[in-house]
């Protein structure tokens, strides 16, 4: 009989992913994947395969994290539009909102190349604008444009924070998701949304 893993598939891309966070994909051979898990270089090889397969199994990992944080957002925000608004401040990445912004640019740049990454960011993309939009409108066809444009706006505005950095990230994000409420003819009072936490996503 075989012998059990002993650290599960789960706990190796959680210890991989974050080295990967820390170097970027490019600089995870096996050998520093071995020294970040402990785990051997060839007990590693024989799990993945090869390096782009590990790569690729630590990224899917990252989607599955962010659909898990995005989908507990979801039960946990008001229908309405500040729920919205918390809901997305529930998905920042708090205090390492910095990091997570220049850093995160290098898996970006893996998601954006490989297929199966980017049909999972796509997939996410759809769920998010669908939670966001019944929370914003009733009309499903109104709904399906204001969640688009809302995630649109979230993910604009956190790009120019990071060009920025005048304030608090959470506050500025916030207040452009307030502003851009109010553009729409939405009113969301800034002192009913939440603040990001320390278990927000890191994605």
């Amino acid at each position: 009989m075989g012998r059990g893993k002993t650290i599960s598939d789960n706990a190796v891309l959680d210890g991989l992913l974050a080295a990967i966070q820390e170097g970027g994909p490019g600089a995870l051979t096996f050998a520093r994947a071995s020294r970040a898990v402990g785990l051997s270089a060839p007990t590693l090889v024989q799990r993945f395969g090869t390096r782009d397969a590990m790569i690729e199994a630590v990224l899917l990992r990252a989607w599955d994290l962010l659909d898990a944080a995005t989908a507990h957002a979801d039960a946990e925000s008001a229908i309405d539009p500040a729920g919205a608004v918390a809901m997305l401040l529930r998905l920042m990445p708090g205090a390492s909102a910095e990091h997570a912004l220049t850093d995160g640019l290098l898996l970006l740049r893996e998601d954006l190349r490989n297929p199966a990454l980017r049909e999972r960011g796509s997939a996410w993309g759809a769920r998010l604008a669908h939670a966001l939009g019944r929370r914003l409108a009733d009309d499903s066809e109104r709904a399906g444009r204001l969640g688009r444009q809302m995630a649109n706006v979230w993910q604009g505005s956190l790009i120019w924070w990071a060009f920025r950095r005048e304030t608090d990230a959470g506050v500025a994000i916030e207040a452009a998701l307030a502003d851009w409420c109010e553009s729409v003819g939405i009113v969301v009072p800034l002192t009913a949304c939440s603040t990001p936490d320390s278990s927000s996503a890191t994605r």
